[in-house]
């Protein structure tokens, strides 16, 4: 297999074909679910790739024809979306990977694993670093200079994946091929990155080199159906391609890395980008009404607070008191900020700190939280303090859902923290820099960007990683794998995944029924029930004597989802966010 193997995906705009409803026979060709139209869950029989961006999609989905797993054709979509999502997907970030690998014959289970490719801190880093004289914390430091630009781990990630759980079939190389020839020979823009360029063009265009890739010679933005050619990309590509994981983290672009980082006034050293580290960790597991759920673990708290509010809801008949009822949002409200206020004390790297999974994750501490919650009133923010679990033990991100014919599965969220990240390119290797220290706690009790308060457990150290609400998730029945999800968001990434496994298990919904219902969000600070619109308004006024406050803001989310039933896998793509799209055969 060629390095153009896969180059006939490119070669046209995509077709987009009637999506096949669940109870319909799966189709011949290709079934895509655009979210840009109407949300029907796509319908196939041997693989399906579900991500935020079409043609990353047809790139995994091509992998899967041609006989690879799950992982390959993750691998091959998490390289591609680095090229035509260039506001999350990225070679200079990093992220969550669940894998699961079905059982053999002759095996009893299968085998599951969290890999953790987050970005860390370089080792000059240090507790204080974004403090300004006074001793407040400075965003500006946080969010748009060197010091924000953590050691990116997506590479590695997707390197590692692929060495050690690829099917054996086909190069790393190969499976960056696609992603090469689209930023070497361009591609027509889309209007989703049309719109994020326009959004985005005071900050890029403040960096010389982001101008020159992202906008036209005029200093206008490129308009849909242009075409964008990212040629330093290409190269840094063809160099991974060549060398694999060296070809990043030594050698020439390294040491571009290193010093657009020192010349943005941070501290990023080529000894730190070849001291990269990437982490196997032993998933988060816990059950509800008889599922499984397995999700990241540390230093993610997405994992651990899905299965805690999960827990606390356990005890309420949610089915009963259904779907966007006052009863429902209330319960779910109250578990949510429960959790949110653990978060704040107890999460951060597991490699640092110690972090009680085993605790907070326990259906006996869910019990005791579940009787703190009032039935007819919204318990105030301050009113909720972390809990005693003892004993011890992006908004622009971006995520893919993979199944394939045998039943791997991957569910990967990865990110630059911000909508292209603190918005540098490396000189001469179109890589941009992702902004992700901003997560750790710039100094206990102060919000970060997403209104996250933090504490000791998220303090800056080197080599240290940063919390993250990235929450890749898997729900299995009697072992059997039946969802795979996650979402971009931020703080909201873990209420969202939450409403998806609360909207399929509780409430009866199909999968394209449980991406595009209306969602909430609670964490805790600041002490507002945030809501999408389509809630009803009398629900919304119930909730408001309870004692809510009840803030109505934009859309939560861009979740890619696959359900998965015996012969029969169903797929959708969240709607909130152009341009995704659900493919299978």
């Amino acid at each position: 297999m060629g390095r153009t193997l896969l180059g006939s995906v490119l070669a046209a705009s995509l077709a987009f074909v009637p999506a096949v409803l669940a109870s319909g026979s799966a189709a011949a060709q290709p079934a895509i679910l655009s979210g840009n139209d109407r949300v029907h869950p796509v319908a196939a029989s041997h693989g399906m790739v579900a991500s935020q961006e079409a043609r990353a999609s047809e790139i995994g989905l091509e992998v899967l024809k041609k006989g690879g797993n799950a992982v390959d054709a993750a691998v091959a979509v998490g390289f591609a979306l680095a090229v035509t999502l260039p506001r999350a997907g990225n070679l200079g970030g990093g992220g969550f990977m669940i894998v699961h690998l079905a059982a053999k014959e002759g095996e009893a289970s299968g085998k599951i694993v969290a890999i953790d490719y987050r970005e860390m801190a370089p080792k000059a880093a240090f507790r204080d670093m974004f403090l300004d004289k006074e001793g407040n914390a400075d965003s500006d430091r946080s969010r748009y200079s060197g010091l924000a630009v953590g050691v990116p781990g997506t590479v590695a990630g997707l390197a590692h994946a692929h060495k050690t759980y690829g099917s054996g079939k086909f190069t790393l190389a190969e499976l960056i091929a696609p992603a090469e020839e689209l930023a070497r020979g361009g591609m027509a823009v889309s209007d989703d990155l049309a719109w994020s360029l326009g959004l985005a063009m005071l900050r890029l265009k403040k960096d010389p080199d982001a101008a020159r890739i992202f906008y036209q010679p005029s200093g206008a933005p490129y308009g849909v159906g242009d075409t964008l050619v990212q040629k330093d990309l290409a190269d840094s590509l063809q160099r991974i391609a060549d060398e694999g994981p060296d070809g990043f983290y030594k050698g020439p672009v390294a040491a571009a890395i290193a010093k657009a980082v020192t010349d943005a006034g941070g501290a990023m050293t080529e000894d730190d980008l070849a001291a990269y580290e990437v982490k196997e960790r032993e998933p988060v597991r816990g059950s509800y009404r008889g599922f499984d759920v397995v999700s990241m673990p540390p230093p993610s708290s997405g994992g651990v607070h899905i299965v805690q509010i999960l827990n606390i809801l356990e005890g309420f008949p949610l089915a009963a008191s259904g779907f966007g009822s006052a009863e429902t949002m209330h319960e779910m409200a109250e578990a949510m900020k429960l959790a949110f206020a653990d978060r704040s004390e107890f999460l951060g790297d597991p490699d640092h700190v110690a972090v009680p999974v085993k605790a907070l994750t326990s259906k006996a501490y869910a019990d005791d939280l579940r009787k703190t919650i009032e039935k007819e009133r919204a318990r105030p923010a301050a009113e909720i303090k972390p809990g005693d679990p003892a004993p011890y033990e992006s908004a622009e991100t971006t995520h893919f859902s993979v199944v394939d014919a045998d039943g791997n599965a991957v569910s990967n969220t990865y990110t630059l923290n911000f909508s292209y990240g603190v918005g540098i390119v490396a000189p001469g290797t179109g890589i941009l820099l992702n902004n992700e220290l901003d997560d750790f706690s710039a100094k206990p009790g102060v919000a970060n960007a997403y209104g996250l308060i933090g504490g000791e457990a998220n303090a800056v150290a080197p080599r240290k990683r940063p919390l993250s609400s990235m929450s890749p998730t898997m729900v299995f029945k009697d072992g059997a794998l039946v969802l795979v999800t996650g979402s971009p968001g931020g703080s909201r990434i873990i209420t969202t995944v939450l409403q998806i496994i609360v909207n399929v298990v509780d409430h009866g919904m199909n999968i394209a029924e449980a991406t595009v219902a209306p969602r909430m969000h609670h964490q805790w600070l600041p002490d507002e029930l945030r809501v999408e619109e389509g809630f009803s308004p009398d629900t919304i006024r119930l909730l408001t004597e309870r004692g809510h406050e009840i803030a109505v803001k934009t859309t939560m989310g861009s979740t890619q989802s696959i359900r998965v039933r015996p012969g029969m896998l169903t797929g959708a793509s969240d709607p909130r966010r152009r341009g995704a799209a659900t493919v299978g055969y």
